[in-house]
């Protein structure tokens, strides 16, 4: 019989909750949540958890097996202490005001409470809420699949990230439009329970703003400092009054919102993730990595790609606009912010702290990646130089950095690198431009005061030999709808280590091979899940 489990669920106690109880999809106002049941479903089974977000909520193997826990999993009743409610934001879609968003199929199974620390947790897929819209609230087993795998692999490359505990198939279909094409289609559907310290988005803050709720929003912005950033604002020197925050406290707790943004952001950067899909409800208040929807890692280095089918052509959301993205989406906030505060001096000095936050991140993390002892005078150009070549040249930009810490610089040849090449051509026409620049960098790196041994170990810590590349999450997701999750498990495994290499796992750093190149699923995808 499992534990009980401790539950502290101040979200709900200390915010105000919509007073229309019955669950149909319509304009909440004056409100953050609304209470929610999640939809039962036929058969929830796990199909597979993470044994270290489990430890890290204090749950064992048994308590995750157990039937009660996997009924909960599945959106089939709830656990003693937990309270299920869905909350309201909106948000900036594709560069527009959407309104009204909120969480149409994710639902709060309340703040679990383990060794001091705060756990929010949420099912997404779990069924129809009063911010739905026109959907179904549920979710299909591959874009859950997507997420339960991409969580845990963004945590253990070391990139601030939402966690996920399980996944469970619900045993039901769910009819999906994958391409937006008008051929619908059956597909097995699935839930994903995530976890987070918060799941509190830059649209909670908007739509109250946008709504003129500046009483609630004054309210909310202090109940998000004190209970998300408890162990950052005693350290500030600013009282903080929760109901009525003042303007030194929100402007100091903007600028640390903005740095942890740029933080992330940088990581994504250093890794070549491409996250898809950065609507500013899609923005953690935490700095974290949140809704991995249509995402991706640059196989072929390319700044302009993007995995989102959506976003094809005006690519907005692709890999090199990422950064500038995210400060647009901070600036959306601080206008947001601004409709609490007198004058707004001090939100534009938190956005130049996202300037100088990013630089410092980005810089230091080429440096790494590079194997360079410090970032100097033009570092820059002879970076930019090779990601040129490397775009042109088609180069993988994985397999790239993993073989470039290879390279012995007293004698640079192109021959360690030629496994990166996606194709002959690229190889022949670019191959000595690549050349001549390993011969810049060799010299370089002899200007460094790092041994061959800790440029390798440098190199080693910031570039990762296993990544989710697209098409190795598209092969877990056909073995699972045909009930074969080994793949899953073996991924799941194989991503917990994904900076060192492991015997027998060559397959899964290799680059994507060329039946991956166009095929569904494996190079663009959707926002449909």
């Amino acid at each position: 019989m499992m534990k009980p489990l401790v539950f502290d669920n101040r979200f709900i106690r200390e915010l105000p909750g919509d007073r229309v109880t019955d669950n149909f999809t319509r304009q909440v106002s004056d409100c953050l949540w609304s209470a929610v049941q999640p939809t039962p479903v036929k058969q929830p089974t796990l199909l597979a958890y993470s044994a270290e977000v489990a430890s890290m909520l204090g749950l064992s193997d048994a308590d995750m097996h157990d039937p009660d826990m996997v009924q909960t999993l599945g959106g089939n009743g709830a656990l003693q202490g937990m309270f299920t409610y869905a909350t309201r934001y909106g948000g900036h879609q594709f560069g527009n005001w959407a309104g009204q968003l909120g969480d149409g199929r994710a639902i709060y199974l309340g703040e679990l409470v383990h060794q001091q620390r705060r756990f929010e947790l949420q099912l997404k897929g779990a069924g129809e809420t009063p911010y739905s819209r026109r959907a179904d609230g549920r979710a299909v087993l591959r874009s859950s699949l997507r997420e339960f795998l991409c969580s845990e692999a963004m945590h253990h490359l070391g990139i601030p990230t939402t966690r996920a505990l399980s996944l469970v198939t619900t045993g039901e279909p769910v009819v999906r439009d994958m391409f937006y094409d008008g051929n619908p289609e059956f597909e097995p559907g699935a839930i994903v329970c995530r976890v987070a310290p918060s799941f509190i988005r830059f649209g909670h803050f908007e739509i109250l703003a946008s709504r003129e709720e500046l009483p609630l929003l004054k309210r909310f912005i202090g109940f998000t400092i004190d209970r998300d950033y408890a162990e950052w604002w005693p350290g500030t020197g600013l009282l903080l009054d929760v109901d009525n925050p003042g303007q030194g406290m929100i402007e100091a707790w903007f600028a640390e919102v903005c740095a942890r943004t740029a933080i992330m952001v940088a990581h994504w950067m250093r890794v070549g993730f491409v996250h898809g899909v950065m609507n500013t409800d899609n923005m953690s208040i935490l700095g974290l990595t949140i809704d991995y929807g249509p995402y991706g890692w640059t196989d072929n280095f390319d700044p302009s790609w993007t995995p989102n089918t959506t976003d094809a052509q005006g690519r907005r959301y692709c890999y090199g606009r990422q950064p500038d993205i995210a400060r647009w989406n901070l600036e959306r906030l601080a206008e947001a912010l601004a409709t609490a505060l007198p004058e707004t001096n001090g939100l534009s000095q938190g956005l130049s702290h996202f300037d100088n936050v990013y630089f410092d991140a980005l810089t230091t993390s080429l440096a790494d990646k590079f194997g360079l002892d410090s970032w100097q005078a033009g570092d820059g150009e002879l970076i930019n130089d090779i990601f040129e070549l490397m775009q042109r040249a088609e180069v993988d930009q994985t397999l790239f950095f993993t073989h470039l810490k290879q390279l012995d610089i007293s004698r640079p040849q192109l021959s360690v690198l030629e496994d990166a090449f996606y194709t002959e051509e690229g190889l022949k026409d670019f191959g000595e431009d690549i050349q001549g620049w390993l011969q810049r960098y060799s010299q370089r790196v002899q200007q460094s005061t790092l041994s061959a041994e800790q440029r390798e170990q440098r190199m080693s810590a910031s570039n990762p030999v296993y990544v989710l590349r697209n098409y190795l999450a598209q092969e877990a997701i056909d073995l699972a709808t045909q009930g074969d999750n080994s793949r899953l498990l073996t991924l799941l495994e194989v991503l917990r280590h994904p900076y060192t290499e492991q015997a027998g796992m060559e397959a899964f750093a290799k680059k994507r091979p060329d039946w991956a190149r166009h095929k569904a699923g494996c190079s663009m995808l959707s926002c449909s899940s």
